[in-house]
Formats: C-alpha cells, structure tokens, sequence
C-alpha cells in the first residue's frame, strides 16, 4: 500500500476516473512517508479527510473508540476515500468483534440501523468471521447517510503478491468476495453498492 499511495497513485486515479466517469485526482493523507506512513481510526481518520467540521452525526454516537484502523485515506475537490487493503484470500476472514459489552451494545445497534436502510435481514451475523468488511461498510454508511458526505469506501486487492502466497487472477479475488456477501445477506445490489469500488493491483507492476 505504501508503494501504491506514494510511488504508483495513477493506478487508482485511473481505475476511478473510469469508474466515475470524471477526471479523478486522489491527494493521499495516510500513509504518506512524511507521516512515517501512519494509518489512522476514530476522529483522527476525520481530521485526516478534512470533513470534522461537516460532521453532523457525532462519531462517538455511532461507534465506539478504537474503530477500523484505515490502510489510506484520500481526497479530492468533491469526495473523501476511505480504503481497506489486502493480500491474500485468508485476510477476507478477519478476527470476530472483540469490543467489551457496552461497545459491542453500540456496534450492534448501529449494525441493526444499517441493516434496515439495505433491506436486510438483522438476524445475521456481522459480527463474527467478516466483521473487518462489515464495520467499513459501516462507516460508509456513516460518512453518506448519517453526515451527507461524499464518500466511496475503496478495497483493494492485491494481485500476485508472491510474498504471502497471494491470488494470481481478480477472479480468485471475485469468487471469494462474492461468497463473503452472500453470506452477510449482501448479495450484488445494495443501495451502498454504487459507492464502493474493487481495484485490483498486480504487485508485479508496482516495483
């Protein structure tokens, strides 16, 4: 991700200026090697969009401190990017929320909000094995529903990355993910589904 934020960025101002059909230019706020490449949660993900001061909806209000740590956040003249990253098909399955009662009360509760504004069933689970995908869903949800920002929640997948036995073809990528929301009750269409972007980046063309 470091390569790609500050070496490689026009590979995802590319992919985005096809998908959104307009000229896309992301400035990166993390990881950036001024930074030390430091990735950031909770309010400081905000401050590092430059959006505290359009935020309605309190943060705290809507979840708990020690939220999803972002692996870049990005913005432009009209919209912020929150990204989550990966390298290998394992990392689709993620540790179960581990958050003490009161925390896990609020995540629940915002998870049951967000389940009724996609029309889905609140019995499953999004807790468990893919709690890592649900709670960034959560925060897009958060950024555009709650606070009328502009916001596209970013996965990217890595292609190739021989070093963790990652997946060679996007289709490897595709049947996993595609298992992943069937399974969260997702399916293909979803009224978030229009803001959220899989980009696919071989690591053999980022060296």
């Amino acid at each position: 991700m470091q390569t790609l934020i500050n070496l490689k960025k026009e590979v995802i101002d590319i992919d985005l200026t096809n998908w959104l059909k307009t000229k896309t230019e992301v400035i990166w706020t993390s990881p950036i090697k001024d930074d030390d490449y430091a990735e950031y949660r909770d309010e400081d993900f905000l401050k590092k969009l430059k959006i505290t001061d359009r935020i309605i909806y309190p943060l705290k209000e809507f979840w708990p401190k020690n939220g999803p740590q972002w692996d870049a956040l990005g913005i432009d003249n009209q919209s912020v990017f929150i990204v989550e990253a990966k390298a290998n098909l394992p990392e689709i399955v993620s540790s179960p929320c581990g958050a003490g009662t009161v925390s896990r009360s609020q995540i629940i509760d915002s998870f049951s909000e967000l389940k009724e504004y996609l029309g889905i069933n609140d019995t499953v689970d999004w807790t468990g094995k893919f709690y890592q995908y649900t709670n960034r869903l959560a925060h897009l949800y958060y950024l555009r529903v709650r606070n009328g920002i502009n916001a596209y929640l970013l996965f990217i997948y890595f292609i190739n990355d021989k070093t963790v036995n990652g997946p060679t073809s996007i289709e490897k990528w595709e049947g996993a993910i595609e298992t992943m929301e069937n399974y969260l009750g997702l399916g293909k269409k979803h009224k978030l589904k229009k803001y959220i972007r899989e980009i696919f980046a071989d690591v053999s063309t980022l060296v």
